[in-house]
């Protein structure tokens, strides 16, 4: 059946596979509640075999994950790291935990995400300066992968690190590889409304053992091996909970599942209203296969004859959620003193751009619903 018209449609609601339940069943009759536990240790193995990436230490945020891979990498007060524009803040909040800077570098219309050549003119720009870069994070945005390869190409020869930002790209591969891989780290996130879901969490993955051991340490309040609580460093709460770990166990079992029915949620956007003028969608990059996480179109408002925000509106009327594409961070209020380079691109795809319910569970009729009112906007 599908939603009724009083019934809300969400942008990316949670979708269960169906064996979370036995997992959490298990958990209990384990009466590992608490931080921690054999749950924990399963979803970071499962996700392991996922990406490809040897080692997970599996967290409570994407954001926490963001956090410890910059302390890991030594990022301190005063240094420099770039990162991708069009984005979400928790991507580059974790660099101002640390009291370091954040410059942004503007997307292309390729791919939407980070623009190598400006990062290759940002990079050569800082070491001009004295201030090599401490990271890079791009952003895998909407579900498709930055190019990691063309990235390492500009940041290897100088030995600056990447660190993928894969919140939004759980699923999708480069170049056959899964999002993430080849970075020196890569965070994702399991926030409620990602492709799969642990309600709340994130995971820090590399192939680099040690990295990881370090990160777990951190994320347990970085005790020492005493039999007594002894701190000789400043560390978080970060480490998911079980219950949560037993979720996201069965949520990675019907992952392949939710990429299949992303793409063909996009496909049918892309069928029923890429025709319309004015109207068109977020490309996939040559070099991979996105996840399609929201499907996403740009609207010409001269052509189409309605704004985004008149159609986000309209549907709003209707209880049907869609968002605007991210606000670049370089138009944030709290980053306005912050350097960018280049700006026009992601300024543009959020002044067009309009993210379209994307829930897994959707029906047919549902998605004809939104396809009608959308294009009942237009002349």
């Amino acid at each position: 059946m599908s939603a009724s018209k009083n019934e809300r449609i969400y942008l990316s609601p949670p979708h269960m596979g169906g064996s979370e339940q036995e997992y959490v069943r298990q958990a209990f009759e384990s009466n590992f509640i608490a931080p921690l536990g054999p749950m924990v240790n399963g979803f970071e193995q499962d996700f392991s075999k996922l990406t490809g990436l040897a080692h997970c230490a599996a967290l409570s945020s994407g954001t926490a994950a963001l956090h410890l891979a910059m302390r890991l990498v030594g990022v301190q007060p005063g240094d420099v790291v770039i990162a991708s524009s069009l984005t979400f803040i928790g991507s580059v909040s974790p660099v101002t935990f640390l009291g370091a800077e954040p410059v942004f570098i503007d997307s292309d219309y390729k791919s939407w995400n980070m623009n190598p050549d400006l990062l290759a003119e940002a990079v050569d720009y800082y070491i001009s300066k004295g201030r090599k870069p401490k990271a890079v994070i791009p952003t895998d945005l909407y579900g498709q992968c930055s190019d990691y390869d063309r990235i390492l190409e500009i940041i290897e020869p100088h030995g600056i690190p990447l660190i993928v930002d894969a919140a939004e790209s759980v699923g999708a591969t480069y170049k056959g590889r899964h999002a993430g891989k080849g970075a020196l780290m890569a965070a994702y996130s399991f926030n409620g409304n990602k492709i799969i879901t642990t309600s709340g969490g994130g995971l820090l993955a590399s192939d680099d053992e040690e990295l990881i051991s370090r990160a777990r340490w951190l994320s347990q309040q970085a005790k020492e091996p005493e039999p007594y609580y002894e701190h000789k460093e400043i560390g978080y709460n970060y480490r998911m909970s079980n219950l949560v770990a037993a979720v996201g166990r069965g949520q990675v079992e019907v992952i392949s599942d939710r990429v299949e029915r992303k793409r063909e949620i996009f496909d049918y956007y892309r069928q029923e209203l890429g025709n319309c003028p004015g109207i068109s969608f977020m490309p996939e990059a040559e070099y991979g296969r996105c996840n399609r996480w929201l499907s996403v179109m740009l609207v010409d408002e001269e052509e189409f004859g309605a704004s985004p925000d008149e159609i986000r509106i309209e549907l709003e009327k209707e209880n049907i959620e869609s968002r605007p594409v991210w606000k670049p961070m370089h138009k944030q209020p709290v980053f306005e003193k912050n350097t960018v380079f280049g700006g026009k691109v992601s300024e543009d795809l959020f002044k067009r751009g309009l993210c379209l319910p994307s829930g897994t569970a959707m029906k047919a009729d549902d998605m004809k619903r939104i396809v009608d009112l959308i294009k009942s906007c237009g002349r």
